[in-house]
């Protein structure tokens, strides 16, 4: 038994739905132009070819020449109809999409990588689109086609009526196991497409990588290999069609000729007026294109299913991290800033313990240090403090109140962060410390930020100044440069916390002066620094050291070195034992 979509496609549907009502009426217009072409041919050869009555063929000739005009009139507005309500259709499921994937956790895009979610969001998003749009269209036409020709077709003589009755029904049984195959195949092209983009991506992201350990030719057989796959499968689709439309058509051909010859027998028994058979013979024509069709419309129809199954596998996502109904919407102007862990544990989604038993304090105001090598945990801590992800167990607090207490949006922008994976849009400078702020008040901090951040100093020298673009993920500036920008972004917000996460490991020793200079110079905010280098930290009101998840050592600076722990071989390590 299939699982109920949590993507409710009606839902999008439902906006433009008097757009389909309204191609609906103009394919009912449609079959009773058709169903009328065909008795004006019939009196044309009853009562002027036969019976040489000329008195109504003028009428006639214009009737038929009217019918024409309108159709033409009427399919170009029905086209227009069904692209428009199919593209807000397709719009709106990408927007929907995007909106679902921005409310997941980190957890998910741990295990999700980017191009599987490109080709869901575009891909996908297409196949949706032409599914409401072409396939809707025809469908709609399809099925009232038939329906009223075949109710014509029967009151004239339902004897020649059964014949393209039993073929309609062959046809879509054809069409039902046509489905069936095609269906799979869909599906398996759509995880080959994810696969297919996802290695396309991770090379042109990895470009300089790539070219400097002449890894070339590797990538191109990477990408050969699922190129071929994703090739085999389409393949396998052009089979399948090649296997049953075949018999579609075949079908379409044979109604006719059946209907002359069945019909031409009924003729010569005086059962049925020449006129007659040719209007019948009309109808067929009209009824066995939807024969050839259903092929068509069982491969897009096919298609789309598989796209909404997909996408709807991210709409099954349940975020891990949920605000509270009752969350406390606190201002950061009334946040202090004090933070507390409280016998904090967290495991990764295998179960693998990241931090153990982890409990410290800071009060507003403080600054604390964080070094430990690399693994101990020390990026995990700060992502816990911003509920990137939730504790395992125990507790966060910060002015005494659980964080998951807290509004998220609240909470995040109570915590700035200098990144340690450093991370430009392919925006302006400006844009990119702003991040879509338009608050005036962030002008005065941007520009100060600017300053405390030592940008200025290159930024000043670029002929577009702040309204450089600096290109996809910062490409075209140094790592320094990069960094420094992002401690603008971060220091700009004037968030009650911040954290510097290694933010300075890319800087000259001259500008990490002035940076730790301008740093320790800065109040009224919570800050805490995570380092490698004992100069970033010295100067911290409070140092713990952590060692494979837990708290191996806590202490300002010249207690630490008075212990002769892991710190004081960190320091003799960094400055020699004679500094010790």
């Amino acid at each position: 038994m299939e699982q109920k979509l949590k993507l409710d496609i009606f839902r999008f549907v439902k906006p433009v739905l008097p757009f389909y009502i309204f191609v609906i009426i103009i394919n009912i217009v449609f079959v009773g132009l058709d169903m009328l072409s065909p008795q004006i041919s019939m009196h044309i050869v009853d009562d002027v070819l036969i019976g040489k009555d000329t008195t109504h063929l003028d009428f006639f000739l214009f009737a038929l020449l009217g019918i024409g005009i309108i159709r033409a009139l009427l399919g170009y507005t029905r086209e227009f109809c069904c692209d428009w309500a199919g593209s807000q259709i397709g719009m709106n499921v990408r927007k929907d999409f995007f909106t679902k994937i921005q409310t997941l956790s980190a957890n998910f895009f741990d295990k999700m990588n980017s191009g599987e979610l490109m080709s869901r969001l575009f891909d996908d998003g297409s196949n949706i689109w032409g599914l409401f749009t072409y396939i809707g269209m025809l469908l709609t036409e399809v099925l009232v086609h038939v329906s009223f020709i075949m109710f014509c077709m029967f009151r004239m003589n339902w004897r020649l009526a059964i014949i393209p009755s039993v073929s309609m029904v062959i046809c879509a049984v054809i069409a039902l196991t046509m489905e069936k195959h095609l269906g799979p195949v869909f599906e398996a092209i759509g995880q080959e497409t994810q696969v297919l983009n996802n290695t396309a991506q991770e090379n042109l992201n990895a470009v300089r990588t790539v070219k400097s350990f002449v890894r070339e030719p590797f990538e191109i057989k990477k990408f050969s290999i699922h190129n071929a796959k994703y090739y085999s499968l389409n393949y396998k689709i052009s089979r399948i069609f090649v296997r049953y439309h075949p018999l579609l058509v075949m079908f379409k051909c044979l109604v006719p000729i059946v209907i002359v010859i069945t019909g031409g027998m009924f003729v010569m028994k005086d059962n049925l007026t020449l006129g007659e058979l040719t209007a019948f013979v009309q109808y067929s024509m009209n009824i066995v294109w939807p024969m050839e069709m259903l092929g068509w419309l069982t491969s897009g129809f096919s298609q789309g299913k598989a796209s909404i199954k997909r996408i709807d596998k991210i709409y099954n996502e349940i975020p891990q991290i949920v605000e509270k109904a009752d969350a406390l919407d606190r201002k950061c102007a009334e946040i202090k800033g004090s933070i507390s862990y409280n016998h904090v544990c967290f495991n990764s989604e295998t179960g693998t313990p990241i931090l153990k038993d982890v409990s410290f304090s800071i009060d507003a105001g403080q600054t604390l240090g964080i070094m430990g090598a690399t693994g101990s945990g020390k990026t995990t801590l700060v992502n816990l403090l911003k509920r990137m992800y939730d504790v395992s167990s125990g507790s966060i607090t910060i002015d005494g109140i659980d964080i998951r207490d807290m509004s998220l949006k609240q909470l995040r922008r109570a915590v700035s962060i200098v990144m340690q994976d450093v991370f430009l849009f392919s925006e302006t400078i400006n844009g990119n410390v702003k991040l879509g702020e338009k608050d005036s008040l962030l002008e005065e901090a941007v520009k100060k930020a600017m300053e405390d951040s030592a940008s200025n100093e290159f930024v000043s020298k670029m002929e577009d100044g702040e309204e450089t673009v600096v290109g996809e993920r910062g490409v075209g500036l140094s790592g320094g440069q990069k960094q420094r920008l992002t401690m603008a972004r971060a220091m700009s917000r004037n968030a009650p916390i911040i954290v510097f996460d290694d933010s300075t490991s890319a800087l000259d020793a001259e500008t990490e002066k002035k940076i730790q200079h301008t740093l320790n110079e800065m109040t009224g905010m919570t800050k805490i620094i995570i380092a490698h280098r004992i100069s970033s930290v010295k100067k911290a009101d409070k140092i713990i050291v952590l060692e494979d998840g837990h708290i191996a050592e806590e202490g300002t600076h010249e207690e630490l070195l008075a212990r002769r722990g892991l710190y004081y071989e960190t320091y003799v390590t960094q400055y020699g034992e004679n500094n010790g």
